[in-house]
């Protein structure tokens, strides 16, 4: 095939380049493909073979990177791509938001480790939920999903054009606001329960005053609390299962409005 040839593959170069752009761009930020396990040598690698996948096959469009217009094109295609990266970590970070809000009613706020991912201290409680929304990412074919939904980008915004971005921008913008909503959903079960279980203690404390509420309160909250996440956690992963569709969803509404 042409496409195939040596030379076929130099007068695509501009072609193959600014996908490239826009995928690196992506990796950098996306869910999973950001982590530092993953090592700069394979996301290069990676978006290159898509690239390729997605550009040979098609018809050929001349594009003069070394001018104004082609510099234009490579910002575009950085921006674009840090956009989608950015817009699928927000379903994550309302999950990381959750898990702190659950460890500060527990009394576990103070037990946190530097997480790689985020490049902050998380609580032992938004670790926890963060890496089962990883392994239920996974279990769903996330990474599949990441990339077929990468891969139809294309189509609704083309790589050879500048591609007006304000609406599109205005729909992250409100998505990365659900932020805040999403992470009060997920926590309010365990934030009820926990504020029924200091309510009866100062109620406890007023009617016997001999009795010390703050020796009993932090142990009895911090196991009412770990075993209220235990008998939730089925429940959570339900919850952040549909979040995680949602989120595909609403991507999808967005990117595809003309």
């Amino acid at each position: 095939m042409e496409w195939l040839s040596l030379l076929g593959l130099l007068d695509r170069l501009p072609s193959i380049f600014l996908p490239f752009c826009r995928i690196i761009a992506f990796f950098s930020v996306a869910p999973l493909l950001s982590e530092k396990s993953i090592t700069l040598r394979l996301r290069v690698a990676l978006a290159l073979v898509i690239s390729l996948l997605i550009t040979l096959p098609s018809v050929a469009h001349p594009v003069a990177l070394f001018s104004s217009q082609g510099v234009l094109l490579i910002l575009n295609q950085c921006v674009i791509g840090a956009a989608l990266g950015i817009s699928m970590q927000c379903v994550f970070a309302a999950i990381r938001l959750a898990g702190e809000v659950i460890a500060l009613q527990m009394g576990l706020s103070f037990a946190s480790f530097f997480d790689s991912g985020s490049h902050s201290s998380l609580s032992v409680v938004s670790r926890l939920l963060t890496y089962m929304s990883l392994l239920l990412f996974v279990s769903v074919d996330g990474i599949v999903w990441i990339i077929e939904h990468l891969a139809d980008n294309f189509e609704q915004l083309p790589y050879d054009a500048l591609t007006p971005l304000t609406e599109r921008f205005v729909g992250l913008a409100q998505l990365g606001g659900a932020i805040f909503s999403q992470a009060l959903q997920l926590s309010l079960p365990l934030i009820f329960m926990l504020l029924a279980v200091n309510l009866a203690l100062g109620l406890l404390n007023r009617m016997t005053p001999q009795f010390s509420a703050f020796v009993i309160g932090f142990p009895l909250t911090l196991l009412i609390g770990i075993f209220s996440l235990y008998q939730s956690m089925p429940l959570l992963l339900d919850a952040i299962q549909a979040m995680l569709l949602n989120q595909s969803q609403q991507l999808l509404l967005i990117f595809s409005a003309s």
